[in-house]
């Protein structure tokens, strides 16, 4: 089978490598911001958080960070089912772990292709610096802004399908194939109705070996990514609908994310066609139960396809459609 120019394969799953969103809620106590993380609430022992993806691709940035769009013909589609649970190991302590199911269906060049298999799982252990409930209806004095702080460290186990395994192209990829480590740091402070978050992660992958490159054996080498940070900040408005009655909420969240990967390696020496970066945004609307146990929630995500919004990377929309519910 044809295979794809290095570029436009990075799109069979760059977004589930960077911009899935895990997520909808901040994480204190109060929920509704837009963590890119499975972070569980204050107060809430245990959680269940599934989503349903649809990645759209369309163009790409060169390493120069000039937009093309692809050529006439091409469809690129990504389809995810991410299944995600977080459990609380202590007062301050919790768990979680998320897998990607994933689906690639793709029209490049006159040829037309289906496949599935796994993403990369990750998994993820977070401590929280704070005691109580830090959301407040008020604002009387400074400390009332202080934040709820939540420091964890995650890793990407490479159980998906990546170029490196025995696969007959390169449309059958559904992962990157590489350990990687990533300390993170969430920020999110409430005053009801608005909510703000800040959502920070640096991590650095494992280098690995390789022998094959989409099914053909070549002559081994080491290969390592480069190291990889993202940032995202969210402000989120709650709406209080007719509580007395129906006691539901509706919150709406925009989000500006920002993803950037440093140049690998290859036996040690640069790889000059490696490293990208990738700005995004993105918009929520979450509604939920007053108590916030079910929370249904929609996620536009949507690279701005202009000059200088990206790098060596294909630009794209996600459109998710994600159920979450928690444990008291």
């Amino acid at each position: 089978m044809k295979q794809l120019p290095p570029l436009i394969t990075a799109a069979l799953f760059a977004g589930a490598a960077f911009f899935s969103p895990l997520s909808a809620w901040a994480g204190s106590c109060c929920g509704g911001g837009a963590a890119t993380a499975l972070v569980l609430p204050k107060s809430f022992q245990a959680m269940i958080d599934t989503s349903v993806e649809l990645e759209q691709y369309d163009g790409f940035w060169t390493k120069e960070g000039t937009y093309q769009r692809d050529q006439p013909g091409t469809d690129l589609r990504q389809y995810r089912l991410n299944l995600g649970y977080a459990q609380r190991l202590a007062p301050r302590w919790q768990a979680s772990v998320a897998v990607p199911y994933v689906w690639n269906k793709n029209e490049y060049s006159g040829t037309s292709s289906h496949s599935s298999g796994m993403g990369d799982t990750m998994i993820s252990l977070w401590y929280e610096a704070f005691d109580t409930n830090m959301c407040r209806w008020r604002y009387f004095e400074l400390a009332d802004l202080t934040p709820a702080a939540t420091f964890g460290l995650s890793l990407t186990i490479p159980t998906g399908i990546s170029p490196y395994d025995n696969v007959d192209s390169s449309f059958d990829i559904t992962g990157r194939g590489f350990y990687r480590l990533d300390a993170n740091v969430l920020l999110d402070k409430t005053i009801i109705p608005w909510s703000a978050s800040l959502f920070m992660s640096y991590g650095t992958h494992k280098e690995r070996p390789v022998n094959r490159e989409y099914g053909e054996y070549v002559r081994p080498y080491r290969k390592k990514l480069g190291d990889r940070a993202v940032g995202t900040f969210a402000l989120s408005y709650v709406d209080y609908i007719d509580v007395q009655e129906t006691r539901k909420i509706l919150t709406y969240t925009a989000a500006l994310s920002e993803v950037w990967e440093g140049e690998g390696t290859i036996d040690g020496d640069r790889d000059p066609t490696s490293g990208l970066r990738k700005t995004a945004v993105a918009g929520t609307i979450a509604f939920s139960t007053l108590d916030r146990v079910w929370t249904v929630k929609t996620t536009w995500n949507h690279s701005i396809k202009k000059d200088g919004w990206g790098n060596n990377i294909p630009a794209s929309d996600i459109y998710s459609l994600g159920v979450t519910y928690v444990f008291k």
